[in-house]
């Protein structure tokens, strides 16, 4: 007698809890560069996020009778990435929201773990923008001296100017108004690149980004299909409308959405051939938003809308007499 159940059949020495603390390691650049390029508060804001993503899953667990698996570190990266995705001006109560939502409602109230629909940091950072618009669209410039050097007097207050982000400046005046505000395009590339730039906390150094993106794609945390068919799909629409790709794959949340977000195990497709169509349609998305949406950005919205359809993408490669992924 034969047990029959559904595919991925391979079996993996990868655990939930090596995956999820590997990605962690991964965003620490970004996370030291935060801290560098914005001051103490972006830490503070991390630190906040974390422990209220950390703490929410254990009294939901608590509260739905789940098993308890603080230790997997999923909870942590949520937090840190519910960070990452805000200025670093905003309340200390919109972290807070953020993460509590992320976790209790997108992630446990599904299922927990491995049930969840959308991915959960990218769905709070949407819930929150729309709840604190104002808040969560005012940006600073970065500091002039090291964020490091400000960590031993504990500073909570901003001291920066209030500016736009590289892509609301495009967006408003053009490839023109940018090299005014860089200077010359070489310029600007030195400073999206690494990451001297307004935006949110964890998303401006692409620098940062991509150390942490190539240590999961050394380890096989994460596989190349999303990530590049996302990046090559805004590539291409860039050349094709006459928009600088170099300035558009280092502005905003590119990358960050790319390779750790888009990436996500439970709410992208599991075959190679799905994950391409997937980070094909990220691109599509990102780009209309971009270039023809009311707001600046567009990866946040461009993921969420692929994670919908996910499900129908495994469905529609797979097999449908031998079940089997292609």
């Amino acid at each position: 007698m034969y047990r029959l159940s559904v595919s991925p059949h391979i079996h993996s020495k990868a655990s939930v809890s090596r995956i999820m603390w590997t990605f962690i390691v991964a965003l620490m650049p970004a996370m030291a560069a935060s801290i560098w390029f914005f001051g103490p508060r972006a830490l503070y804001l991390e630190i906040i996020s974390v422990a209220t993503a950390v703490i929410t899953e254990l009294l939901t667990g608590l509260l739905l009778k789940k098993r308890i698996t603080l230790s997997d570190g999923s909870a942590v990266i949520t937090g840190l990435l519910v960070a990452f995705n805000m200025p670093v001006s905003v309340p200390y109560y919109v972290p807070i929201v953020g993460s509590f939502f992320g976790i209790a409602i997108v992630k446990q109230l599904f299922g927990g773990l491995g049930y969840n629909i959308f991915n959960p940091a990218l769905a709070a950072r949407v819930f929150v923008m729309f709840a604190w618009l104002p808040e969560m669209t005012t940006w600073n410039a970065p500091l002039t001296t090291s964020g490091f050097s400000k960590l031993a007097g504990f500073n909570f207050s901003i001291d920066t100017i209030t500016t736009a982000t590289p892509l609301a400046i495009a967006k408003m005046k053009g490839m023109a108004g940018l090299l005014t505000e860089f200077g010359s395009k070489m310029g600007m590339y030195k400073d999206l690149f690494l990451g001297k730039c307004p935006g949110c906390i964890g998303e401006t150094s692409a620098l940062a980004l991509l150390l942490g993106a190539g240590l999961l794609l050394l380890t096989k945390i994460i596989r190349w299909p999303i990530p590049l068919s996302y990046l090559a799909t805004v590539v291409l629409i860039c050349l094709l409308s006459g928009n600088d790709p170099i300035f558009h794959l280092l502005s905003g949340g590119l990358i960050l959405g790319a390779f750790f977000m888009a990436t996500d195990y439970v709410t992208s497709p599991m075959t190679p051939k799905g994950m391409i169509l997937f980070g094909v349609g990220c691109g599509l998305v990102t780009m209309v938003l971009r270039l023809k949406g009311g707001l600046p950005e567009g990866v946040s919205f461009s993921i969420l809308f692929m994670n919908a359809l996910a499900p129908l993408i495994d469905r529609y490669f797979k097999n449908p007499v031998l079940g089997v992924k292609t």
